[in-house]
Formats: C-alpha cells, sequence, structure tokens
C-alpha cells in the first residue's frame, strides 16, 4: 500500500511537471506572436489594388516603386527602395529628395520603366500605376508581387494608403497622413484671413500654358486650406475639357483669366528646356499678362515646378506648406 501511494504521489509529480510545461510552451508561442506583431511582421497577406490581388509571404524587404509620388510615399514611411523611376525632373532625383535616395537604382521613367533592370534587383515587392503602366503589368507581376494604385490626380492621400498597407505600414501610413493634417491646420491658422483670397495657378511648358485647377496638387490643398478659386475660371471647365477640373490648356487670349487675388506660377523645364524658358518669359513679359491686378500688386508668384506639381507626393505637400507660409508672410 506504501509503493502504491508513492506511485500516485511520483505520477502527480509528473502531471504537474507537464501542465507546467505546456503553460510555458504557451506562454512562449504568445511572446513569440506579440515580437512578432511588435516588429510589424505579418505572413500571408493580400492586397486589393487597381488590377486586382496581390497576395505577398511577408512584410517586403527590396521594393521597386514605379511612381514620382510613389517614391516620395516610401520615403515618407521611412522605406528606401532598392529601385525607383528617375524624377521628372532633377538628375535623377529631385532636389528635395535627393539626400534620401543614395544608393538606390534608376529603373526607367515614369512613363516607360525598365523591366530587365527591374528583375535584376529581385524585388519582393513592386509598386506601379495602372494609368501608366496598365500595359506591362502581367511581366511586373511575372518578376513579383505587384501593387497597382488607380490613376494619378490631385488627391495623393488616396494612394498613400494603398502604399502603405502594401507595404504592412498602415500605423506608420496614419502618422504621416495626420502629421500632414496638423500642418495644413498650423498653416491655415497663421494665415488666418488670408484664406479667404482668390488663387490662380498656371504652368508654362514648352509651347504650351495651362490654368491649373481643382484637382490639380496644388488645387487639392489650396481647397484643403480653405482658399477660394479665381471665380471667373469656373467658366473654362466644362465638361468639353480632356482635362476635367485638373487643367486647361489655353492660349494667350485667355491669360485675362489667369488673374486673382493672388497668382502662383510655374514652368516644367527638364535639364533647362530653352522651348519650356523661352514660353514662360513670352508670356510673363505680355502686355495682357502685365496687366493682371495680381501682376500688378506684387501678388504674382514664381514657385518650384517640382514642389507645387510634378514631385506629386507627401514630401513635395509639406514642402509646397512650408513655401505657401513664407510668401504669405511677406504680404
Amino acid at each position: 500500500m506504501k509503493g502504491f501511494k508513492s506511485l500516485l504521489t511520483l505520477l502527480s509529480l509528473l502531471s504537474l511537471l507537464l501542465l507546467a510545461a505546456c503553460g510555458n510552451n504557451e506562454k512562449d508561442e504568445a511572446a513569440n506572436e506579440k515580437d512578432a506583431g511588435d516588429s510589424g511582421e505579418k505572413t500571408g497577406y493580400t492586397i486589393e489594388h487597381a488590377m486586382g490581388t496581390a497576395t505577398l509571404e511577408k512584410t517586403p524587404e527590396k521594393v521597386v516603386i514605379l511612381t514620382n509620388e510613389g517614391t516620395e510615399a516610401l520615403l515618407a514611411l521611412g522605406v528606401k527602395p532598392v529601385g525607383a523611376v528617375q524624377s521628372w525632373l532633377g538628375d535623377p532625383w529631385y532636389d528635395h529628395i535627393k539626400g534620401d535616395m543614395e544608393g538606390v537604382e534608376v529603373v526607367g521613367l515614369e512613363s516607360e520603366v525598365n523591366l530587365e533592370k527591374i528583375a535584376s534587383l529581385k524585388p519582393d515587392l513592386i509598386i506601379g500605376n495602372k494609368l501608366r503602366h496598365e500595359a506591362v503589368y502581367s511581366q511586373l507581376n511575372a518578376i513579383a508581387p505587384t501593387v497597382f494604385s488607380e490613376t494619378l490626380r490631385g488627391d495623393w492621400k488616396e494612394n498613400f494608403k494603398l502604399y502603405a498597407k502594401a507595404l504592412n505600414l498602415e500605423d506608420k501610413g496614419n502618422d504621416v497622413l495626420n502629421d500632414f493634417d496638423s500642418h495644413v491646420a498650423e498653416i491655415k491658422e497663421k494665415l488666418g484671413d488670408k484664406v479667404n483670397q482668390e488663387v490662380s495657378v498656371v504652368r508654362f511648358m514648352a509651347g504650351k500654358s495651362r490654368i491649373y485647377y481643382t484637382d490639380s496638387f496644388s488645387g487639392v490643398i489650396f481647397d484643403q486650406l480653405g482658399f477660394k478659386r479665381a471665380e471667373h475660371q469656373a467658366e473654362l471647365f466644362t465638361e468639353e475639357n480632356q482635362l476635367g477640373n485638373l487643367a486647361i490648356e489655353v492660349g494667350k487670349e485667355v491669360i485675362p483669366k489667369m488673374d486673382g487675388d493672388i497668382l502662383f506660377y510655374f514652368t516644367y523645364a527638364p535639364n533647362g528646356d530653352k522651348e519650356a524658358l523661352n514660353t514662360a518669359e513670352e508670356w510673363t513679359n505680355d502686355p495682357l499678362w502685365k496687366n493682371l491686378s495680381a501682376v500688378k500688386n506684387n501678388n504674382a508668384h514664381e514657385v518650384s515646378d517640382a514642389i507645387w506639381n510634378t514631385a506629386g507626393g507627401v514630401m513635395a505637400a509639406n514642402a509646397m506648406l512650408d513655401d505657401l507660409e513664407k510668401i504669405m508672410a511677406e504680404k
């Protein structure tokens, strides 16, 4: 009987040890899961995008980005791409991002990507845009999981959210967007009643000129700040305008419509394009331009095409707000 009791005691001890071991294993597994969550790791997640869905086995580490605004999104999220399309202005990057792009390989232009170069970088994620790259989606997707935004217009925030999700950095992305909105609110408060003025935005290019409107990069930011648009420009943006409310190409006879309480203008002149620079000089020396009230009142301001239009991303958006604060403080 004594031996039987000893056996029971021994079995009880073994049971307790096994239960403790199981408990520790469960705690270890839970801790490991928590660590993975804290590090941002995610396995087997699927992203819905403009061309369907893309499945990633883990958080991507080698990313190729095929749009200018997308490059800024990655940098703002703390991700340096292994490859990116060349900036529309700069050699090869915009001045405001070149310090962050050291070592990044050029993979062609946004309008003409280099598939062989992209493949050589062995990315685990490619981010592109349907408007720009629909024709090569299949080839890109054969290289690596590929996520496409739908289009490229003034509201860069929608694309930014998609990119943050694809990179498994949604929380970081929300922080970036919240910081931008706070920046807008700060500038709006500093400007006070100055936002009640009507603004006009003009762009000069090689042999042509445009008035930019509400769906443009600068237009969306002006709207968020509360600025009004030049009222007499509304009649230009009809259903027949091929660019919608983004912009409209105009001749010199429309220069009077470029007027506003404040006029901002910029020139797209890649590599110092002389034709574009000559267009800007010709138009700004035209008697009709000189007769604009904004010009006569010293309220016409030349600004950076890269910052105010071409780059199109979150870093440029913040830089535009800084430019605007400085310009308006002087008035």
